[in-house]
Protein backbone atom coordinates (compact mmCIF):
# COMPACT_ATOMS: atom_id res chain seq x y z
CA UNK A 1 0.00 0.00 0.00
CA UNK A 2 0.90 3.61 -0.79
CA UNK A 3 1.64 6.13 1.47
CA UNK A 4 -1.78 8.22 0.69
CA UNK A 5 -3.76 5.57 0.63
CA UNK A 6 -2.75 4.11 4.34
CA UNK A 7 -3.36 8.05 5.35
CA UNK A 8 -6.58 8.17 3.53
CA UNK A 9 -7.91 4.58 5.70
CA UNK A 10 -6.74 6.44 9.05
CA UNK A 11 -9.11 9.30 8.04
CA UNK A 12 -11.34 7.37 6.72
CA UNK A 13 -11.54 5.12 10.24
CA UNK A 14 -11.53 8.72 12.60
CA UNK A 15 -14.67 10.05 10.67
CA UNK A 16 -16.53 6.71 11.04
CA UNK A 17 -15.53 6.35 14.65
CA UNK A 18 -16.75 10.26 14.93
CA UNK A 19 -20.21 9.57 13.28
CA UNK A 20 -20.75 6.90 15.80
CA UNK A 21 -20.36 8.91 18.38
CA UNK A 22 -22.30 11.98 17.45
CA UNK A 23 -24.74 9.80 17.04
CA UNK A 24 -25.54 7.97 20.05
CA UNK A 25 -24.96 11.95 21.94
CA UNK A 26 -27.80 12.83 19.18
CA UNK A 27 -30.28 10.22 20.81
CA UNK A 28 -29.25 10.60 24.23
CA UNK A 29 -29.93 14.53 24.03
CA UNK A 30 -33.59 13.81 21.57
CA UNK A 31 -34.59 11.63 24.90
CA UNK A 32 -33.80 14.04 27.41
CA UNK A 33 -35.90 16.62 25.27
CA UNK A 34 -38.67 14.28 25.19
CA UNK A 35 -38.67 14.32 28.91
CA UNK A 36 -38.56 17.84 29.68
CA UNK A 37 -40.66 18.18 26.99
CA UNK A 38 -43.53 15.88 28.68
CA UNK A 39 -42.46 17.52 32.04
CA UNK A 40 -43.54 20.85 30.83
CA UNK A 41 -46.51 20.11 29.24
CA UNK A 42 -47.59 18.35 32.29
CA UNK A 43 -47.13 21.44 34.18
CA UNK A 44 -49.04 23.94 31.99
CA UNK A 45 -51.51 26.48 33.26
CA UNK A 46 -53.51 29.01 30.81
CA UNK A 47 -52.98 32.06 32.45
CA UNK A 48 -54.70 35.80 31.04
CA UNK A 49 -51.32 38.37 30.42
CA UNK A 50 -50.76 41.67 28.84
CA UNK A 51 -47.42 41.38 26.41
CA UNK A 52 -45.52 44.82 27.23
CA UNK A 53 -42.49 44.12 25.46
CA UNK A 54 -40.95 41.16 23.77
CA UNK A 55 -36.86 41.08 22.71
CA UNK A 56 -34.02 38.77 22.14
CA UNK A 57 -31.34 39.79 25.16
CA UNK A 58 -28.63 38.06 27.42
CA UNK A 59 -30.23 36.36 30.46
CA UNK A 60 -28.78 38.68 33.15
CA UNK A 61 -29.99 42.13 31.17
CA UNK A 62 -33.62 40.18 31.26
CA UNK A 63 -34.33 40.71 35.04
CA UNK A 64 -35.29 37.12 35.53
CA UNK A 65 -35.23 35.51 39.05
CA UNK A 66 -30.86 35.55 40.46
CA UNK A 67 -31.96 31.60 41.06
CA UNK A 68 -32.89 31.01 37.20
CA UNK A 69 -29.23 32.38 36.39
CA UNK A 70 -27.60 30.11 38.99
CA UNK A 71 -29.26 26.90 37.57
CA UNK A 72 -28.35 27.98 33.40
CA UNK A 73 -25.45 26.29 32.19
CA UNK A 74 -22.54 29.40 31.67
CA UNK A 75 -22.58 28.74 28.08
CA UNK A 76 -26.19 29.98 28.15
CA UNK A 77 -26.09 32.67 29.90
CA UNK A 78 -24.02 34.91 27.28
CA UNK A 79 -26.52 33.71 24.35
CA UNK A 80 -29.88 35.70 23.40
CA UNK A 81 -33.07 34.39 24.44
CA UNK A 82 -36.46 35.54 23.72
CA UNK A 83 -37.57 37.06 26.91
CA UNK A 84 -41.25 38.70 27.12
CA UNK A 85 -42.04 41.49 29.50
CA UNK A 86 -46.16 40.74 30.62
CA UNK A 87 -48.49 42.07 33.05
CA UNK A 88 -50.13 39.49 34.84
CA UNK A 89 -52.33 40.40 36.92
CA UNK A 90 -51.15 43.28 39.14
CA UNK A 91 -47.31 42.07 38.32
CA UNK A 92 -44.97 42.72 35.58
CA UNK A 93 -43.07 39.83 35.17
CA UNK A 94 -40.46 38.96 32.53
CA UNK A 95 -40.78 35.33 31.00
CA UNK A 96 -38.35 33.04 28.55
CA UNK A 97 -41.02 32.61 25.28
CA UNK A 98 -40.37 29.07 23.03
CA UNK A 99 -38.55 29.95 20.03
CA UNK A 100 -41.08 28.43 17.96
CA UNK A 101 -44.03 31.07 19.01
CA UNK A 102 -41.99 34.44 19.78
CA UNK A 103 -42.49 35.67 16.10
CA UNK A 104 -46.07 35.39 16.83
CA UNK A 105 -46.07 36.86 19.89
CA UNK A 106 -48.30 40.45 19.44
CA UNK A 107 -47.15 43.00 21.55
CA UNK A 108 -49.26 45.72 23.07
CA UNK A 109 -52.42 42.82 23.39
CA UNK A 110 -53.72 41.14 25.83
CA UNK A 111 -54.10 37.09 25.07
CA UNK A 112 -54.28 33.61 26.97
CA UNK A 113 -51.01 31.64 27.08
CA UNK A 114 -49.83 28.06 28.28
CA UNK A 115 -47.21 28.79 30.97
CA UNK A 116 -44.97 26.52 32.45
CA UNK A 117 -43.19 28.12 35.37
CA UNK A 118 -41.40 31.21 33.38
CA UNK A 119 -41.53 29.62 30.51
CA UNK A 120 -44.38 30.22 27.47
CA UNK A 121 -45.22 27.34 25.73
CA UNK A 122 -48.30 29.04 23.36
CA UNK A 123 -50.30 31.95 22.98
CA UNK A 124 -53.96 32.41 21.84
CA UNK A 125 -55.33 36.19 21.27
CA UNK A 126 -58.21 37.20 23.55
CA UNK A 127 -59.41 40.89 22.17
CA UNK A 128 -58.99 42.12 18.68
CA UNK A 129 -57.36 41.11 15.53
CA UNK A 130 -54.64 38.28 15.63
CA UNK A 131 -51.81 40.01 14.70
CA UNK A 132 -50.58 37.92 12.02
CA UNK A 133 -47.21 38.72 10.21
CA UNK A 134 -47.46 40.49 7.42
CA UNK A 135 -46.99 39.21 4.13
CA UNK A 136 -43.63 40.01 2.81
CA UNK A 137 -43.34 41.73 -0.58
CA UNK A 138 -41.61 40.04 -3.48
CA UNK A 139 -38.74 41.61 -4.91
CA UNK A 140 -36.91 41.32 -8.11
CA UNK A 141 -37.36 40.50 -11.55
CA UNK A 142 -40.55 37.79 -10.56
CA UNK A 143 -42.16 41.17 -8.06
CA UNK A 144 -41.62 43.15 -11.56
CA UNK A 145 -43.26 40.95 -13.73
CA UNK A 146 -46.11 40.39 -11.45
CA UNK A 147 -46.75 44.18 -11.14
CA UNK A 148 -47.05 44.43 -14.85
CA UNK A 149 -49.18 41.40 -15.16
CA UNK A 150 -51.91 43.21 -12.87
CA UNK A 151 -51.67 46.53 -14.49
CA UNK A 152 -52.30 44.31 -17.36
CA UNK A 153 -55.35 42.44 -16.24
CA UNK A 154 -53.32 39.15 -16.18
CA UNK A 155 -53.42 36.63 -13.27
CA UNK A 156 -49.81 36.55 -12.33
CA UNK A 157 -48.25 32.25 -13.17
CA UNK A 158 -47.91 30.24 -10.41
Amino acid sequence: MTKGAIIALIILAVMIIVMIVLYFLGKKAQKKQDEQNALLQANKQYVSMLIIDKKRMKLKDAGLPQMVLDQTPKMLRGSRMPIIKAKVGPQVVSLICDDKIFEEVPVKKEVKAAVSGIYVLEVKGLHGKSSAAPVAKKKGLRAWVDKLQEKAGAKPIK
